[in-house]
């Protein structure tokens, strides 16, 4: 007799009877069962509400980085060829949450929902524009923003017009952060791609970088010229064709995350021309870790440190003060 392999078991384990696909709701059972019995989790326990914050966090990573479709129907196909069924693996014997770095870390969820919070200023749970141009230290151009709002990347899943969902700004961040993780190159990519025809033009560059070399004037910073700009991107690329750029050109190379810090995001454009020594020294050390993992383990540690400041100023040693509870 055939014995199925492990993640056929699983999805037919959380598919519904009459479907062919599992869609999010199907993987809340994994996690209601994660949260009740993970030693790593059991701190959560006294505050359901952040529970639910986490299982949606993690549900939403995974369809990011396994639903390559991004239909929200993740196929058996899609499961085999993600890394998804390891990392419940990993989860199910690694006592420590946090060094399950794929999906479930509690300091990744940690730092996506204190991101999105920082942003959330009125804590309706929706961003603005305006919300999101404060992201990073207002390292975004306009021109993306706008963009990403056109949602012509990604269709956002929230109701309400002009605004970004929790669920768009979980998508939003894994992108922004991990630019050259397959769903990440392809999100900007469709950014870039102005007119849809599949390929980056010197004309879809160079209206994106028109406004970094304009925040470079004002900041009295010596300006790239977009000429020298576009050498540097085929340089760095190296495409088929050197009169435009293909979303395989990108996939091939090791520096497109960094092709899209140039054309929309000044502040990494910056550490990327200096060649910041400290991050040169961090991937070295760990080679085995994305972007995303070393940005969630800065961010950690610098909201780890703000809260202990904010700790002693209070004299209160909480996790959460109330105004965390609040969106609840």
């Amino acid at each position: 007799m055939m014995t199925l392999d492990t993640a056929t078991q699983v999805y037919r384990i959380l598919k519904q009877p009459d479907l062919k696909y599992l869609t999010q709701e199907d993987f809340k059972p994994v996690l209601r069962e994660l949260l009740a019995t993970h030693p790593g989790l059991e701190f959560l326990q006294s505050t359901p509400e952040f529970q639910e914050r986490y299982a949606e966090t993690v549900i939403y990573r995974i369809f990011y980085y396994t639903n390559r479709s991004g239909n929200g129907r993740l196929t058996l196909r899609e499961l085999k060829r993600g890394n998804l069924i390891d990392a419940m693996q990993h989860a199910d014997e690694e006592e420590d949450i946090n060094k399950v770095l794929r999906y479930f870390s509690y300091e990744h969820f940690y730092v996506i929902y204190c991101k999105f919070w920082e942003l959330d200023t009125d804590h309706d749970f929706l961003i603005d524009k305006e919300n999101l141009i404060r992201y990073g230290n207002h390292a975004l151009t306009y021109r993306i923003v706008e963009r990403i709002f056109s949602q012509v990347p990604r269709k956002f899943t929230s109701k309400v017009e002009g605004k970004m969902g929790y669920e768009d700004f979980v998508y939003f961040i894994l992108s922004e952060e991990d630019k050259s993780s397959e769903p990440g190159l392809e999100f900007w990519f469709r950014c870039i791609d102005l007119d849809g025809n599949g390929v980056l033009t010197r004309n879809e560059l160079q209206y994106f970088y028109e406004e970094q070399l304009h925040r470079m004037e004002c900041m009295a910073q010596e300006p790239v010229l977009f000429e020298d700009i576009l050498c540097q991107i085929i340089d760095m690329i190296g495409p088929e064709n050197e009169s435009y750029i293909t979303l395989h050109d990108l996939k091939g190379s090791k520096l497109s995350g960094s092709v899209f810090n140039i054309l929309f995001n000044l502040n990494k454009f910056m550490a990327f021309e200096t060649r910041d020594p400290f991050l040169i020294r961090q991937e070295r050390e760990n080679p085995t870790l994305t972007e995303w993992d070393r940005f969630a383990h800065r961010e950690y540690i610098r909201l780890s440190m703000e809260e202990d400041v904010e700790d002693a100023s209070n004299g209160s040693a909480e996790v959460w003060d109330e105004s965390l509870e609040a969106p609840f």
